[in-house]
């Protein structure tokens, strides 16, 4: 038996079948940009599945051929208040802590482009599945700026120093 969800009129999807529970982040114009509420949606449906038996696995995607997740909605942010941009990130990084701390193992399907906070989302990940289209990148670090969403912690990580590129 398959269970579909949404949230966030629609951005964000998810199906649980046969123990799987895969999210789907459905905003492909955007390449797949996130919403402070897909962000609070993805972490609410975490909270749930944590305590359900019927999910053993969780897998993360993105709709369409263009990207898994190019990060922040900045278009979104840009016109936001200092404290809805505060609330926006602290929702982020929370979600991103409460991805690498999850008890039970997520999955994600990094295929296209993976910036900013996609690369958070991806790197909490237990294990990552890249194409030969994934694209990852940190933009920040290339105007100065730290990187985000843990990327200090898992830039320095990468074998062969990569991540200092």
């Amino acid at each position: 038996m398959e269970e579909r969800l949404s949230v966030a009129s629609g951005e964000l999807l998810a199906t649980i079948r046969a123990g799987v529970a895969t999210v789907t982040l459905n905003r492909p114009a955007a390449l797949n940009a996130l919403t402070l509420a897909m962000i609070e949606g993805l972490a609410a449906w975490l909270d749930a599945w944590e305590r359900d038996p019927r999910v053993r696995l969780v897998v993360l995607r993105g709709a369409g051929e263009r990207a898994f997740c190019a990060g922040g909605d900045v278009l979104a942010l840009r016109g936001s208040d200092l404290a809805a941009n505060a609330h926006f990130m602290a929702s982020e990084y929370a979600l991103d802590h409460r991805i690498h701390t999850y008890p039970k193992p997520v999955v994600a399907i990094v295929d296209g482009i993976a910036m900013g906070g996609g690369m958070g989302l991806a790197q909490g990940a237990r294990l990552r599945i890249v194409g030969s289209r994934t694209r990852m990148a940190m933009p920040e670090v290339s105007i100065g700026l730290f990187p985000d969403v843990g990327g200090s912690y898992f830039l320095s990580r990468l074998p062969g120093h990569v991540g200092a590129y």
